[in-house]
């Protein structure tokens, strides 16, 4: 079970069994090719056949108001599209989504203006956000306080870091104070500062009942911000609990994995699937009872 879920409200978010399927090319022929036909084609086109990568893959839980819920895996594993499916940004190729209301997605690569400056940046994705105009004005400076990138609010974008960029976009996103906040890599951008700063954001949004999502490469990040982790593998749900107990099952594989111990790192991903199997059971079943 997730850390904190007596503590936590009714559902806010729904995933039902989302897949997303790509088709994408491959130098890896299919093993009926003759040896001939896979030395002519390779030598001809270089990439000579296709493959279908499916990340996500099934996945399927309930997310709760009040939850922080982080997302972790290696590259790959479906994180960053997971978030942009609950976004409604792309569609699955199968599946559903429910939400009780517009989700926010913030990411890195979230669109604002290179050319005009930070602040003039901060009016117009406010607005966007759908905030009057009247109320934007008044949060300006708070928006620029908590960014935390002093004199730069004054320059345009495109002069910035991407750390710089991205501690605008969380401040932004932040300041609208959705139901549903999406993160995508934002709160690992920032200094000491700045870290203590987005914490207590997350924890105002926690305590208003708001529910957030993170992805996150730094599986501590999400160990100190989150309530909840889902481990994602190969597009599937490999883990979900408590977030500094799953998170560090992440870390411990990804550090045999660094270490070149590919025996015990498959015993690691065996261990983490057998544990998880009861836990998919029930995330299916509290699934089932919202259709």
């Amino acid at each position: 079970m997730a850390e904190n879920v007596d503590a936590t409200g009714s559902a806010s978010v729904v995933i039902d069994g989302i897949t997303m399927r790509y088709r994408t090319e491959t130098t890896e022929l299919p093993d009926r090719t003759t040896s001939r036909m896979k030395h002519r084609m390779k030598t001809a086109f270089g990439l000579s056949n296709h493959t279908s990568v499916h990340a996500p893959k099934g996945v399927s839980f309930v997310a709760h108001q009040g939850e922080s819920i982080g997302l972790v895996g290696q590259n790959g594993a479906g994180k960053s599209t997971l978030l942009r499916i609950i976004a409604g940004v792309e569609p699955p190729t199968s599946g559903t989504v429910r939400a009780t209301s517009t989700p926010v997605l913030l990411g890195i690569n979230a669109a604002l203006i290179p050319s005009l400056s930070g602040e003039r940046n901060i009016q117009l994705g406010l607005l966007a956000l759908g905030l009057k105009p009247q109320n934007v004005r008044k949060m300006i400076p708070q928006v620029a306080k908590l960014a935390g990138i002093g004199a730069a609010i004054k320059r345009p974008m495109n002069t910035y870091s991407s750390g710089m960029g991205a501690r605008l976009r969380f401040a932004i996103a932040a300041a609208y104070q959705p139901d549903i906040m999406l993160i995508d890599e934002a709160l690992g951008a920032g200094d000491a500062a700045f870290a203590s700063r987005s914490d207590k954001v997350v924890k105002r949004l926690r305590a208003n009942a708001g529910t957030i999502f993170l992805v996150s490469h730094a599986a501590q990040t999400v160990e100190k911000t989150c309530s909840r982790a889902i481990w994602l593998h190969n597009g599937e749900v490999l883990a979900d609990g408590p977030a500094k107990e799953t998170a560090r099952k992440y870390r411990w594989w990804a550090w045999n994995v660094a270490q070149e111990e590919p025996e015990v790192a498959a015993k690691l991903l065996e261990q983490a699937r057998e544990e998880f199997a009861d836990k998919r059971a029930a995330n299916i079943a509290e699934v089932e009872s919202y259709r």
